[in-house]
């Protein structure tokens, strides 16, 4: 973030209208803010294939165009010594955070609707109190970002999850200590949940409260974290996560990570998940590296035979995601990702990235199950600068069921995305 270091030609006129006793308090004012946000474009064009089995229709031609926008703002203001004031404000969906279509396509569809450009919205998404009074300690009050694995709190690509309530933070080399209360959030209409392919869960309440705690430590060559996160009536669920960097040579660096979650749904009659399979789970191993001009990631993930629902974002650490394939709400399913790519210039990167996810059936009462999904798609990669970027994406998503054999989804995806942070 940057602070302001010029003002506007009215608030210009209105400081040479103060007093030199007025003018030092102005300036100084002005210096104590700062700004920071993002604009993103993004257009989608998604191609479904007609699919058929034993002669019958089971899935229509559909065509998916869209035309996405989003503003996130970021000002933020020192109060005193010990108080920082900080808000949030977004060009986007009001609902969730997330990008705006503003409804313009050339068909009807799940994604769009046939029309003409449309206007966005601005919101209010965050604005909460920083309070640094206790050495080593910050404790935030208001209304703020979700901050933890299973949720996404700031996020330019998509939408966020937010929530009011308290959150206090306290190091002690080299160890952080957190605990979090909210009794209000957006999780009924920002969780990304019920986005997952087939997944047909009720909507979480977003009146109920969300109680959470960690333990973090970073030792250097390693970063161990450890969540809890309770939703009233919902459910409880536990992270262990361990990250680590390995600088092999100069051009030469490896990345680390062994990751798992457990998620445990409430059993009455007032959690919209109530009637599945108590236990959700999920562990993954991952490996990336660049070397020189080229690049790889290689991951696998596992969730559990009783359910796979470990996080309310697709985006959150907590779930893997590619681009179409996530592992979220399914059960029993073993998702393999790899990545291979190389610098063409210094700017310059391509990167081909390939994901297989298999699920039987597990005769359950899970979210999801008996699909076997594939993906494989290259994205070229152009920074024009530190704050500009854009990227052209296209390949082919493939979905099946398991057990049959019948194609679900036969489609070729292609994405076009400018990204400017300020």
């Amino acid at each position: 973030m940057r602070k302001i270091s010029k003002i506007s030609l009215v608030a210009a006129v209105a400081v040479a209208g103060f007093s030199t006793a007025n003018a030092q308090p102005l300036e100084q004012a002005i210096k104590d803010v700062e700004v920071s946000g993002s604009v993103v474009y993004r257009y989608d064009n998604f191609h479904n294939k007609e699919k058929t089995s034993n002669g019958v229709v089971t899935s229509d031609r559909d065509n998916s165009e869209s035309n996405k926008y989003k503003i996130g703002f970021n000002l933020s203001s020192k109060v005193n010594d010990y108080v920082k004031f900080n808000s949030r404000f977004i060009v986007g969906s009001q609902t969730n955070g997330g990008f705006v279509s503003l409804n313009s396509g050339k068909e009807n569809n799940s994604d769009n609707k046939e029309g003409a450009d449309g206007q966005a919205d601005v919101s209010l998404s965050n604005a909460y109190f920083g309070l640094t009074a206790v050495p080593n300690t910050v404790i935030n009050i208001g209304k703020m970002g979700l901050t933890t694995p299973y949720t996404v709190a700031v996020d330019i690509n998509g939408n966020e999850q937010t929530g009011t309530g308290i959150l206090a933070l306290t190091t002690i080399n080299p160890v952080t200590f957190g605990a979090g209360y909210f009794n209000n959030s957006n999780v009924n209409n920002a969780t990304e949940i019920n986005g997952t392919q087939g997944l047909n869960a009720g909507i979480l309440n977003g009146g109920d409260d969300i109680y959470v705690a960690t333990v973090q430590g970073d030792l250097d060559f390693v970063k161990l974290e450890a969540w809890y996160l309770g939703h009233q009536e919902s459910f409880d669920t536990f992270t262990l996560a361990a990250t680590g960097k390995l600088d092999l040579a100069e051009d030469a660096k490896i990345g680390l990570e062994a990751r798992y979650v457990t998620l445990d749904l409430s059993n009455n009659n007032r959690s919209p998940l109530s009637g599945l399979e108590d236990s959700n789970s999920m562990f993954r191993l991952a490996a990336d590296g660049k070397f020189s001009i080229v690049n790889a990631r290689l991951a696998y993930t596992q969730t559990g035979k009783d359910g796979g629902l470990t996080a309310l974002d697709q985006d959150a650490k907590n779930t893997s995601l590619g681009w179409a394939i996530t592992s979220n709400g399914v059960a029993d399913a073993k998702f393999w990702q790899a990545a291979l790519g190389a610098d063409i210039l210094d700017n310059l990167n391509f990167t081909l990235n390939y994901g297989n996810l298999k699920s039987k059936d597990t005769n359950k009462a899970v979210l999801i199950q008996d699909i076997k999904a594939e993906e494989v798609y290259g994205q070229l990669t152009y920074k024009m600068s530190k704050n500009l970027s854009t990227y052209l994406r296209y390949g082919t998503y493939t979905e099946k069921e398991y057990d049959s054999g019948d194609k679900v989804m036969d489609q070729n995806r292609g994405r076009i995305q400018v990204a400017y942070t300020f």
